[in-house]
């Protein structure tokens, strides 16, 4: 995607996000709110962890039997907020989302810690839990069956892209006189606007 306006865009909201991570008092600068909503439209949202962007999109893995992974099979469309209390400062994004590659998935997987990729096969994410019980033993259980060593991805578990169509950018000012910008793609060319706060 070689756009300036998009590249004007992206550059601002890396800006916006490195100052974030080096703020001593934003807690988990990563952290999003994914918006997502089925085939029936009812909307859901909950807090995932940004963990690339590039010129491709925003990245975040999950089960993709959960509630959110079936919606986005059912319809692949999301919205992200980025809030950073601290910087005053509140991006927006929305598009279309893609599963990324096996590989990209893979590689991921294999960086994570060993309790979370266990975690990955004994949760049976969004499903109803009888006891807490039940879900300890489902971690000894592939504790055994991965003892040592790596421990392979599973068929369930991946990541997807959301390919953004619209980054909104909003700094708080006194008297709610808020600072907003809009970038935007329509017909294949992105372009940029000032909003009323």
């Amino acid at each position: 995607m070689s756009d300036k306006t998009f590249e004007r865009a992206l550059a601002q909201f890396r800006e916006w996000f490195d100052r974030a991570r080096a703020h001593e008092a934003v807690g988990e600068p990563t952290a999003m709110t994914l918006a997502t909503a089925g085939a029936d439209g009812r909307p859901s949202a909950r807090i995932v962890l940004l963990k690339q962007v590039d010129e491709d999109g925003f990245v975040f893995y999950t089960n993709t039997r959960s509630r959110k992974g079936r919606q986005l099979a059912e319809n692949p469309v999301a919205a992200l907020t980025f809030f950073w209390q601290p910087l005053l400062a509140q991006v927006l994004v929305e598009g279309p989302v893609k599963p990324v590659t096996d590989a990209e998935a893979d590689a991921y997987f294999a960086s994570r810690p060993r309790l979370s990729q266990i975690g990955a096969w004994a949760s049976h994410q969004s499903e109803p839990l009888t006891t807490r019980a039940e879900l300890d033993e489902r971690v000894r259980h592939y504790e055994e069956r991965y003892p040592d060593g790596e421990v392979p991805r599973p068929p369930h578990w991946s990541g997807y892209r959301l390919v953004p169509e619209m980054i909104e950018f909003w700094s708080g000012r006194n008297g709610r006189l808020h600072h907003r910008e809009r970038f935007w793609c329509e017909d294949s060319a992105w372009h940029h606007t000032l909003l009323n706060p």
